[in-house]
């Protein structure tokens, strides 16, 4: 494997991913870039997608050998969705094991406050934080949420969803090889965004949704982003090499055709639409019901008891249910909550209400 622009380009985006790991002093410049693609994005999840994506670059240069790479971005596609898919039921699976709603989201209070829920996922996310809390705790910093507080409730079948990861990352870099470099780049952005998506947010999560379907319009539309690309630059090279692997669809009957460019258009505003639909239909917007389990005597929610309309006590199950104001902010009462709680319970959950978000 020789050194080449993408192999160069590559390993100073892994460099740049060991820069954010080490300070913060790029968070200004690379938080409000990576927040319109990996939803919400934190560090972690910056040093995770700068990593991987220069991996893949690296990776994609690795042979020169014939290879059906078109076979193995239909097979990264496919596995991909199906990860996205047993990670919604993982979740499903989690919260009848623990007894709480399909509607809540669970906040486990063990090891710092680490959150899931059916919209927004981290069981994935918690067995590879505690590996890598296993591998290099001491250097892990405060700042980065690994999720482990919710390893000990993760279902047995999760090890086995875990086990698609590899498979897909192999898919990934053979999906790579022997590509003109405007899909190589592209394909490696959007297979970041989709393993990011897995581990941390599940099916309903923007880097999903971003890089499921852009690896879909690779797919479809590769070869004419790369006769663009090489139109524009006047790269004889690049035109040449995109004319040696024109699209398949070519040969497709018109209803063939035609069913696989616009397919994943309606597969968008599928998914998109059940996310909200789910998230409405499991709203709770009279009040928030927020379940403490296993809560110490001494709990004081301070300012955050002016918003509490009433409470009650359940001994059997060692349980504190509060109903909070409506009016309350869902992501800001998750998040206050988690302070007055620390060290005085072993979770809480708190249900859904989409609406306040909307106020």
């Amino acid at each position: 494997m020789k050194i080449n622009k993408t192999i160069l380009i590559g390993i100073i985006f892994i460099l740049l991913a060991g820069v954010i790991f080490l300070t913060d002093s790029l968070n200004p410049i690379i938080r409000p870039i990576t927040y319109l693609f990996l939803m919400g994005s934190s560090k972690g999840k910056d040093i995770i997608f700068f990593g991987l994506l220069g991996l893949f670059l690296i990776l994609s240069q690795l042979s020169r050998k014939e290879i059906d790479e078109t076979k193995y971005l239909i097979i990264s596609i496919i596995i991909g969705t199906v990860s996205l898919i047993f990670g919604i039921l993982l979740e499903v699976a989690f919260r009848l094991q623990m007894g709480i709603g399909l509607n809540t989201v669970f906040c486990s209070m063990t090891n710092g406050m680490s959150s899931t829920s059916i919209l927004h996922t981290h069981l994935l996310k918690a067995i590879l934080g505690h590996v890598l809390t296993q591998i290099m705790g001491p250097f892990i910093q405060s700042g980065i949420n690994t999720g482990v507080g919710l390893y000990s409730y993760v279902p047995s079948l999760a090890f086995l969803v875990i086990l698609l990861l590899p498979v897909l990352f192999i898919a990934i870099v053979l999906a790579l090889q022997n590509r003109p470099w405007p899909t190589t780049f592209v394909s490696a952005f959007f297979s970041s965004c989709l393993l990011i998506g897995i581990i941390d947010g599940g099916m309903f999560a923007t880097p999903s949704y971003i890089g499921l379907f852009g690896l879909f319009l690779v797919y479809r539309n590769g070869y004419y982003l790369n006769y663009i690309v090489g139109k524009i630059l006047k790269d004889e090279k690049l035109l040449n090499e995109n004319e040696s692997n024109p699209p398949a669809y070519r040969k497709f009957k018109k209803a063939r055709y035609y069913f696989n460019r616009f397919l994943v258009w309606f597969v968008v505003i599928a998914v998109i639409a059940l996310r909200f639909t789910i998230a409405f239909a499991g709203a709770e917007p009279d009040y928030y019901t927020v379940d403490i389990v296993n809560p110490s005597d001494d709990i004081d929610l301070g300012n955050m008891s002016i918003e509490v309309i009433d409470y009650s006590k359940n001994t059997d199950l060692n349980k504190t249910t509060y109903h909070f104001d409506p009016s309350y902010n869902e992501m800001e009462l998750i998040n206050d909550l988690k302070v007055p709680l620390n060290n005085s319970c072993e979770y809480y959950t708190v249900s859904w209400n989409i609406y306040s978000y909307l106020e």
